[in-house]
């Protein structure tokens, strides 16, 4: 083990303003991580962080940068005006806390014990991420297989983003190896004795994932950029044991950066109360994914009722009493209705009424068995807007009769199950391929 007078060397100039200005820079988005959800009390941190947060970017916006009059919290997106505002704020504070720092702490000459909590907290929060997306894709449930409503939207409607996901969604094999991968970088950063070995796979991973972010317009670029800022940050701390082994040829010392000792016992106790917390939380986080897992297990086993699942064509459309061709021009046409979860559907129509993704409008509906009647809302089932109720009718399981009112007119729909199949539901795979596919 080390004590801090095992390190005599002094650190030049440089070494230290870099120092001061990652410590400050790193930290703050490390400490902008919710790490503490779903533990009792210390939940109350997170909301207090997000909330402390959230008035400070928004308060830096206001008075000093200008960048819009209103900013865009982070919601599925983590490259809002919010997230682009937050990153400039950092930005600021590490630059104004360096020279504060500098100034004021100029006769240092060096940081090795607040070097050695940076990088602990560092590789921690590298491997909590890891865990949490690892995990996740372990059991294939980031990226879902393409939907039936995915599978007969035209693939240039789509987005690059969405395009990207169904791509790793498709290949359930993919998923989980990249999954294995991101828990292998966990584990291992766990271990000072293989954290420079975890470092260089994270930093492949999180280079793959950056680089698919910036190729696919996936809006997590700059969480992804951060990641692979902290492993190069990390890894460089260790730059002239890496080169000597890689370079000179030269035996690699002994790494010594993440053994430092506390001489306090308070800091020992600290240390153990910590990775208590922190194996606690990855304990609280795979289980609640192992939920996410059961219940999405049992979402795939429940039977579609009223109408079962699949794809129905339109076969006869009637509005107002008129029979209209399905090929019409008319906005409330609705050519195809895709029938793929107990409570939602999704409808080959321009109606703008209904909720729009890739040029398919959806909705979502709760089933009154005892009237024949399908309750419809635009976004979630009944807490949402109220769009219509649709009566129904199965003539047996492969044609179905609708009757509603939409924007006052009177509307019929006779359904006809379609026997279309699509080849990339076959999740095709074969060792001998006698010509390109």
């Amino acid at each position: 083990m080390i004590q801090e007078d095992d390190y005599p060397k002094p650190w030049q100039l440089w070494q230290k303003v870099l120092f001061r200005f990652f410590f400050i820079y790193l930290l703050l988005h490390v400490a902008s991580g919710s790490f503490f959800q779903g533990i009792p009390l210390l939940g109350l941190i997170d909301r207090l962080q997000v909330y402390l947060i959230d008035i400070s970017v928004n308060a830096f916006n206001t008075y000093i940068l200008h960048f819009q009059d209103e900013l865009v919290p982070l919601n599925g997106s983590g490259d809002t005006s919010f997230g682009w505002v937050q990153l400039i704020f950092y930005l600021f504070l590490a630059i104004i806390g360096t020279i504060i720092w500098s100034i004021a702490d100029r006769k240092r000459k060096s940081y090795y014990r607040a070097a050695f909590y940076l990088y602990t907290a560092l590789r921690y929060f590298v491997a909590y991420v890891s865990f949490t997306y690892g995990v996740i894709k372990l059991f294939a449930l980031q990226m879902p297989f393409p939907s039936l409503s995915a599978l007969a939207t035209p693939m240039g409607d789509f987005l690059p983003m969405r395009f990207s996901w169904y791509f790793i969604g498709y290949s359930t094999v993919y998923q989980v190896f990249s999954g294995i991968m991101e828990i292998t970088v966990g584990v291992l950063l766990l271990y000072r004795r293989t954290v420079t070995l975890g470092l260089f796979i994270g930093l492949g991973v999180y280079v793959n994932v950056m680089m698919i972010n910036l190729s696919y317009d996936v809006p997590v670029k700059i969480f992804s950029a951060h990641m692979v800022l902290m492993c190069i940050f990390l890894l460089m701390a260790d730059i002239k044991r890496l080169a000597n082994f890689f370079i000179f040829n030269r035996p690699a010392t002994h790494n010594t950066m993440y053994h430092f000792v506390p001489s306090k016992k308070s800091r020992k106790i600290f240390r153990f109360v910590f990775k208590l917390i922190f194996l606690g939380q990855v304990t609280f986080l795979v289980v609640s994914i192992l939920g996410m897992y059961t219940n999405q297990i049992a979402e795939d086993k429940r039977e579609l009722k009223p109408i079962p699942y699949g794809i129905y064509e339109v076969n006869i459309f009637v509005k107002n009493g008129d029979t209209l061709p399905v090929l019409a021009n008319d906005s409330l046409v609705w050519k195809d209705m895709i029938f793929e979860s107990p409570e939602y559907v999704s409808v080959n129509t321009a109606d703008t009424l209904l909720r729009k993704s890739y040029r398919r409008g959806s909705f979502y509906f709760k089933n009154d068995s005892l009237k024949n009647t399908m309750v419809c809302y635009k976004f979630s089932k009944g807490d949402s807007i109220h769009l219509f109720d649709m009566k129904y009718r199965l003539k047996d399981k492969e044609h179905v009769q609708l009757w509603t009112r939409i924007k006052g007119d009177s509307l019929y729909f006779e359904l006809n199950k379609s026997a279309r199949k699509f080849k990339l539901a076959e999740r095709q795979f074969h060792w001998i391929s006698e010509h390109n596919r």
